[in-house]
């Protein structure tokens, strides 16, 4: 593949809000043997940015999610979240719980547990005592709409309910960042627009940070940039709307 910069730079910083991480891709390249999944990308996204992630199956759009979340670290460049290196954090565990919130298209829930204490789970290796977790775990299950959902096991929920006990799951060590990879490509439509609606409303209420890999075009009116990926390179960042 050729090389060179691809870049695509970070929204007005006037708009964005301070409770959130700022991201930034320094000519991140990922192999894998002979595979390029990322050529030479470089990317800024400001505190607060709401950004979808839009391209084929095999773009890279998800390799480049798991790079940011420390689930994967770059073959060359770097990942800058606030500033530190992801790949040279100390402590990978500590940043993926402290400052990373995610959210996969299976939301990965213990079958044998309930709602809240999926939810309750996140928060076991933050130290919170018992009493607070199932405080925090039920007000968050409260936020997603599912308060009275809280004592029921995964296969009592359908497969929407189980999507937004998985962002409650998310939200639960109150990230900076919140990662999201294709949220809604297992739901029904209505389904994905009520996640979309409730990711949208929960980054704004709370001032994240949130990137999100997606196919669905309604996407495109709820954040702030769409950035095209093709072949692993960044090949269009248009103001809104998803390819």
């Amino acid at each position: 593949m050729a090389t060179g910069v691809a870049t695509a730079t970070a929204a007005d910083p006037s708009v964005a809000q301070e409770k959130g991480a700022s991201v930034v891709l320094e000519r991140v390249s990922r192999t894998y043997g002979r595979v390029t999944a990322l050529d030479d990308v470089s990317l800024e996204v400001a505190s607060g940015e709401f950004v979808a992630l839009s391209g084929r199956s095999g773009s890279g759009k998800s390799t480049l999610l798991h790079l940011i979340g420390g689930l994967d670290t770059p073959t060359s460049g770097r990942v800058l979240v606030d500033g530190v290196n992801v790949a040279d954090a100390r402590r990978t565990a500590e940043y993926r719980r402290n400052v990373v919130g995610f959210v996969f298209q299976l939301h990965y829930l213990l079958p044998d547990l309930t709602a809240r204490q999926n939810v309750e789970v996140a928060l076991l290796g933050a130290g919170v005592r018992r009493a607070e977790r199932h405080r925090r775990a039920l007000a968050l299950l409260d936020e997603v709409g599912l308060l009275n959902r809280a004592e029921h096991l995964p296969h009592q929920l359908s497969g929407g309910e189980r999507q937004r006990v998985a962002i409650a799951r998310a939200l639960a060590n109150e990230p900076s960042l919140l990662l999201a990879d294709e949220p809604t490509g297992a739901l029904d439509s209505a389904s994905a627009e009520r996640v979309l609606g409730l990711l949208s409303a929960v980054r704004e209420r709370r001032g994240m940070t949130a990137i999100i890999v997606t196919h669905d075009p309604t996407v495109g009116g709820r954040v702030d940039r769409t950035i095209q990926i093709a072949d692993g390179r960044i090949v269009a960042a248009p103001e809104n709307g998803v390819g």
